[in-house]
């Protein structure tokens, strides 16, 4: 925390000289979507977006991996049907496939390994982008030094009960925080499937190994987004991008958020491994990396001296008292980053009651996420292809608007 918090507050929008704009236009932008058991007005609501950017992909390509909540041969297509049409109008490729079940690796190298585009944008089916999204992420790739952008994600369904709620001010530190940091190292580890950027070389090159992925054995297809930004950093420069937005549903019921939670959970844990394997030295991953498998194991060293020492010298609970203070002070200034951006579907009342949430959250993060992480490393073997969505989970009501926003 005494590194990251101060660091994210150095982090800007990166921004291009006026001479560098025609040569971002001239990037050829393939933008692939692909879909499993989603809500079908989220995912219409998802392509809708790309047909509203300031700044127009060359092609988008939606592979549906097999999807079979819809109890329909052919699911979604209505959505089909109008999204090609409209992207025709527009004035810009759109392809459609289906294929049989695979995974989301699979899905994406369907399209992805044989495209000739220069930038790979990866969204998930109910990633709704902000009308500046594109132009916004394309813009850190004038540096061409710079391999990968992660998007800027925000919880869209915040204020549809607590935890939704809860769960925005959680994306906080990770979000806004060492994410923001990490880019201002130019070393992002993981970008969010909802919204990334990649140069299309650093795919194509990878697009063997990248579906056959194994660890311990088995078939790897979950952390799929942090593979792709191994793979970036390997090559280059990994950055976020504050002001490219991208809305996203978040869990509403505690079976799916704890479902969603082990997945990523048991993913970043192998994932580590990967960075303290293949990442050098000289290198702020491998470091970061170290520091955090090692933070977690000393929390749960310290833990267990806290309630050790509760219960063998009571008179020491005012030292625990100042340490909880210290914690919430901590947690009130990384909330703080919760204000960066202005929404246009959130009262300030319900982002100061959000941010009010920041020691509910620390709480929830000490004693549910905690013991969770170690539990997710003890079971890391578990690895699936999609690990969720075996029905559909989260809906987006029909006719719901979206929201905007603005750093």
């Amino acid at each position: 925390m005494l590194w990251w918090i101060p660091l994210s507050w150095f982090e800007r929008p990166i921004t291009t000289p006026p001479e560098s704009a025609q040569e971002l236009n001239a990037l050829r932008v393939t933008v692939q979507v692909p879909v499993y058991n989603e809500d079908e007005h989220a995912l219409r609501a998802c392509l809708d977006s790309l047909l509203r950017q300031t700044r127009l992909p060359n092609r988008v390509a939606v592979v549906d991996d097999g999807s079979l909540c819809t109890g329909r041969e052919t699911p979604y297509r209505a959505t089909r049907d109008w999204f090609i049409e409209a992207c025709a109008e527009a004035g810009f490729e759109a392809t459609w496939d289906r294929t049989e079940n695979q995974g989301k690796r699979h899905a994406q190298m369907h399209v992805l390994a044989d495209d000739d585009g220069d930038i790979f944008v990866t969204l998930d089916s109910d990633s709704i982008l902000d009308a500046r999204a594109i132009e916004e992420g394309l813009k850190p790739f004038a540096d061409p030094r710079v391999k990968s952008v992660a998007g800027s994600i925000l919880v869209l369904n915040s204020r549809r009960n607590a935890l939704t709620a809860m769960i925005s001010i959680l994306y906080v530190p990770f979000t806004r925080g060492f994410r923001a940091a990490q880019s201002v190292l130019h070393s992002v580890m993981v970008n969010s499937g909802t919204l990334a950027f990649y140069s299309a070389d650093v795919i194509r090159k990878h697009a063997d190994s990248y579906p056959h992925e194994q660890f311990a054995g088995r078939q790897m297809q979950m952390n799929d987004d942090s593979m792709m930004t191994l793979y970036a950093l390997w090559e280059g420069r990994t950055v976020h991008q504050p002001s490219s937005f991208a809305f996203t549903l978040v869990p509403e019921t505690w079976a799916h958020y704890r479902k969603q939670a082990m997945r990523w959970m048991r993913g970043t844990f192998i994932r580590t491994l990967w960075w303290l394997r293949y990442m050098p030295l000289t290198r702020p991953p491998f470091w970061m990396a170290l520091f955090e498998i090692t933070q977690l194991f000393l929390a749960l060293v310290f833990g267990g001296i806290i309630v050790w020492t509760l219960i063998t010298r009571p008179e020491s609970g005012s030292i625990i008292v100042s340490a909880v203070v210290v914690t919430l002070i901590l947690n009130y200034l990384i909330a703080l980053r919760y204000f960066s951006v202005d929404r246009s579907d959130e009262s300030l009342r319900f982002r100061l009651l959000v941010f009010a949430l920041a020691p509910v959250a620390a709480v929830w993060r000490f004693f549910v996420l905690r013991p969770m992480q170690f539990y997710a490393i003890v079971t890391c073997r578990r690895v699936s292809q999609w690990g969720t969505r075996t029905a559909i989970e989260v809906r987006l009501d029909a006719g719901s608007d979206t929201a905007g926003a603005q750093r």
